[in-house]
């Protein structure tokens, strides 16, 4: 959420930069509303300052031994009015706390401003692209050739867009989840989270989900609760409502989590094998940083995120998003994008975003600074270290032989009892 008091006091620049996202944009609504609350709420003072003026007045008065019923009356309607103010204040305020949730936040002034993700800008590559002297398989035709990957019965299950790991397949999926987690945690100071998979909707809101992309998030009737599509939702809010010291900045957490999304409005999208599931595994990066240090921290995140890649010898590039492509919440990111050999592209395999105060003013998280007592808002930063069924199609798909078997990367062998090859 944008602090109103920088929409007030900035709005030309504040505006100007939500415009680089989507020229349509407009505080108008807002600031029209902000207006006139600060106008009632003068009305108001002024007539609760007469109220306390006469309260004082009306003892001397009757002291004096002089009549003040007029002024009793006069105070009565007068209280009635203020009440009256109070409560269009009080529906002003609900109004204005709507329209900040639902504009996004304002990106970093040094990003590309563009359209869509053809404008995002390449930052670096790593690795190879194999060149194969066979004709290579799509990680949905090997895995169900190996049966370790079973897509017709997940269906049968539930639906379209889920899928099913069976035998070797559900081994290196929880091989691929360990060796993240073990990274995160031993290697780069995480502390590693076991969150709830249900939030509330205060959860929702707090990160940003909510109430824009409701449409996208799995809901249960029989509560307010909802299905988390990311460990963001539940790790971002573990200090909700909260003051945190100084000392205790900056603070890591990782999390595995399944998660799930409705992917409204990306019909025909990827339809196919594991890159686009209603449920999918991902191990997740959450930082809690001081305002100051937030960029340096994003630089750190995604190279957290790029070491998982590296670990595992799969090729990547990192791509900053432009204007038009950052997420709703987030000031700036970058998105690493794994080699697909059957796409013959990069594909998105892990976002890190610097959300700035963003998320915190929505969650109500805040530290007290050391030197002085004044609160101030956390900055929250996030990323994928990685969504592990795109990792499991990108090792698939990068370490497959010409008879059809899977060759284990090197750093996940350990975490499958030292099996090299998966074979049928």
């Amino acid at each position: 959420m944008l602090d109103i008091k920088r929409i007030r006091n900035n709005a030309k620049e504040v505006e100007e930069l939500l415009k680089r996202r989507n020229p349509e944009l407009s505080l108008d609504k807002v600031l029209e509303l902000d207006q006139a609350r600060r106008e009632k709420l003068v009305e108001a003072e002024n007539m609760k300052a007469e109220q306390n003026k006469v309260s004082k007045q009306v003892p001397l008065l009757k002291k004096e031994g002089k009549d003040v019923t007029e002024i009793l009356q006069e105070m009565k309607v007068l209280a009635e009015k203020v009440k009256v103010l109070d409560g269009e204040i009080k529906e002003i305020d609900e109004k204005i706390e709507e329209e900040l949730l639902n504009i996004p936040n304002t990106p970093h002034p040094d990003i590309t401003i563009g359209a869509s993700d053809e404008d995002n800008k390449e930052i670096r590559k790593w690795g190879e692209p194999r060149k194969f002297d066979f004709e290579l398989k799509a990680h949905w035709d090997l895995g169900v050739d190996l049966d370790i990957l079973d897509f017709e019965r997940a269906t049968k299950i539930t639906g379209t867009r889920f899928s099913m790991f069976k035998g070797a397949g559900a081994r290196l999926e929880r091989a691929i989840t360990a060796y993240m987690l073990d990274k995160h945690t031993l290697d780069h100071g995480f502390t590693e989270i076991s969150p709830p998979f249900m939030v509330n909707r205060d959860s929702m809101i707090g990160t940003g989900q909510l109430p824009k992309f409701e449409e996208d998030m799995f809901k249960l009737n029989q509560r307010d609760y909802y299905l988390i599509p990311t460990a963001e939702v539940p790790v971002t809010n573990i200090y909700r409502n909260e003051v945190l010291d100084e000392k205790d900045l900056p603070m890591y957490m990782t999390a595995y989590t399944p998660c799930f999304r409705a992917e409204a409005g990306s019909a025909g999208r990827d339809t196919r094998g594991l890159i686009r599931n209603h449920q999918f595994d991902k191990v997740e990066m959450v930082m809690y940083s001081k305002p100051e240090e937030s960029y340096k921290q994003l630089e750190i995140l995604t190279n957290f995120a790029e070491e998982i890649l590296k670990g595992l010898g799969l090729p990547y590039r990192v791509v900053e998003l432009c204007t038009g492509d950052i997420g709703f919440s987030s000031a700036k990111t970058y998105d690493l994008e794994v080699w697909m050999p059957s796409y013959n592209r990069y594909v998105e395999i892990s976002s890190c975003s610097n959300f700035e105060d963003f998320q915190a003013r929505r969650a109500n998280i805040k530290f007290r600074p050391e030197e002085k007592g004044k609160l101030e808002y956390i900055h929250t930063l996030n990323g994928s270290g990685l969504a592990v069924g795109r990792t499991f199609a990108a090792i698939l798909e990068n370490y497959q032989n010409e008879d059809g078997t899977i060759t284990i990367p090197i750093a996940l062998r350990q975490y499958m009892r030292n099996l090299e090859v998966i074979t049928k």
